[in-house]
């Protein structure tokens, strides 16, 4: 889960799953209450699927994931059930561990030099400002004439400048796992790892009273369903390379992540927020899917690469704008475009495609890939009833959760062929998507009927409706 939009909704345990239950007493709560019946769901990111070249190779058990796993039922508090029966799949705690890292992290580095780099930038192109105006008129010129008598060799030097960009980036292009899209890799993936330990240790400093044990519900709900999830993958090299160890953390919070090194870390908040095993499942894939596809190092690069381009049109700003004042403004605006031009987008691409890589993750492993879709449903309407500003998709690192929700409806049937291929039981019930659009008709018929006259007098906040089980 993003962690910078995590905390948009402020998810309270009392939250009720009143979408895909159908009680009818949970529509009257909803309606008296304020619409606090609302299932509160966690926002989080999800990743895009693809296919192996070589093929699939399906290796869970013919038995779903709900089987083997009680629901999440969220009681009236808000708790996950204390018992639960004893599981049906071995938990996965031996995986094939990446080898020790010596080498010092070489990005965090350039974390710590890129202010000194823009420092410079800045004095370079301030120094070649003041030492033009400090120029006298006649030498001006002379340099002006010397430049035009010399304008094609400038020209060769500024474009072997630009080709040893090129050949830099295509000389640093490796295939993407699983999907094979072609990225730019600056970093290495050890010296990514080690960073990434770094980043743990601070996680488990700050988290370190707040650390369930094993023996809890929720911890043995996440372990089993990554378990799960990483046996279900492990005919790929990424998934069985990286040895998957689970942190559940009691915190309010909805919110999860995973590190690059296959550290998960999973809030208590979203375990209370999450309608179902399934969209759990889903959630799970799609940070695992960030690990595997090693996004966080993809990102780190491009940025990486960037901003050492940018220092040269960072230089230049600074030494045609006549004053510090409109230099400053000029920096503002590069910095600007950029973000929105470059840094952004690639971010929304980045989750396109764990969306669908997460999505595979959880078809394979047996899970109702058609809860992906209600859960952003869900997401859009939660903060649609707080009264959320609903932020454009190119302010936002992420795509609006209408957009992920009909892209993962686009992928859905591609996910249920997978499903399938894997000998996965046949999907009993109705489709979760049909009864999350039914009971929304429901809930906005009840919101006419009580903005419609009472002429009996009856305490709207009380309505004596009754409503057939979806």
């Amino acid at each position: 889960v993003d962690r910078d939009r995590c905390q948009r909704l402020d998810l309270s345990g009392n939250a009720r799953n009143c979408f895909l239950t159908g009680n009818p007493d949970c529509y009257r709560n909803f309606t008296g209450k304020g619409l606090r019946c609302l299932l509160d769901v966690p926002n989080t990111e999800v990743h895009r699927n693809a296919h192996h070249s070589s093929g699939r190779f399906c290796s869970q058990s013919s038995q779903p994931l709900g089987e083997k796993i009680p629901s999440l039922q969220i009681s009236s508090v808000g708790q996950l059930p204390h018992h639960f029966p004893a599981w049906n799949i071995q938990i996965i705690r031996s995986f094939h561990t990446s080898p020790s890292l010596q080498a010092a992290p070489v990005p965090l580095f350039w974390i710590l030099v890129k202010p000194a780099q823009k420092l410079f930038a800045i004095i370079l192109g301030r120094s070649i400002r003041k030492w033009w105006k400090a120029l006298p008129p006649n030498k001006r010129e002379l340099f002006k004439e010397s430049a035009r008598k010399n304008k094609w060799k400038i020209l060769l030097g500024v474009s072997s400048l630009g080709v040893v960009f090129v050949m830099f980036y295509f000389t640093h292009l490796e295939e993407t796992p699983i999907t094979g899209r072609a990225r730019l890799m600056v970093f290495g993936k050890e010296h990514f790892r080690e960073l990434s330990q770094m980043e743990y240790d601070m996680w488990m400093e700050l988290f370190k009273s707040q650390m369930l044990p094993e023996t809890d519900a929720g911890y043995q709900v996440v372990e089993t369903i990554v378990g799960h999830l990483s046996e279900s993958n492990k005919d790929i090299p990424q998934v069985s390379a990286l040895k998957w160890v689970i942190h559940v953390v009691d915190e309010p919070a909805v919110n999860a992540f995973v590190l690059p090194n296959g550290q998960v870390f999973v809030f208590t908040g979203l375990l209370n927020a999450v309608s179902d095993i399934h969209q759990l499942s889903f959630i799970l894939g799609h940070e695992i899917a960030h690990a595997v596809l090693e996004h966080a190092a993809e990102k780190a690069s491009l940025v990486h690469f960037l901003d050492f381009l940018s220092l040269i049109f960072l230089a230049m700003i600074w030494a045609i704008c006549p004053r510090d004042s409109l230099a400053v403004v000029g920096q503002w605006i590069q910095s600007k475009l950029q973000e929105f031009i470059f840094d952004r987008p690639y971010s929304r691409t980045l989750e396109a495609e764990a969306d669908k890589v997460g999505l595979q993750f959880a078809a394979k492993a047996c899970v109702d890939v058609r809860a992906s879709s209600v859960f952003w449903q869900q997401m859009e309407l939660a903060e649609t009833i707080e009264g959320q500003p609903k932020m454009p998709e190119w302010l936002s690192t992420h795509p609006s959760h209408e957009n992920r929700a009909e892209h993962l409806d686009r992928l859905i049937p591609e996910a249920l062929k997978i499903r399938e291929s894997c000998n996965c039981p046949s999907l009993s019930g109705p489709d979760p998507r049909l009864i999350f659009r039914l009971n929304m008709q429901r809930l906005l018929e009840l919101a006419e009927g009580r903005e419609a006259p009472n002429s009996t007098k009856q305490d709207p906040s009380k309505p004596k409706l009754d409503f057939p089980h979806t």
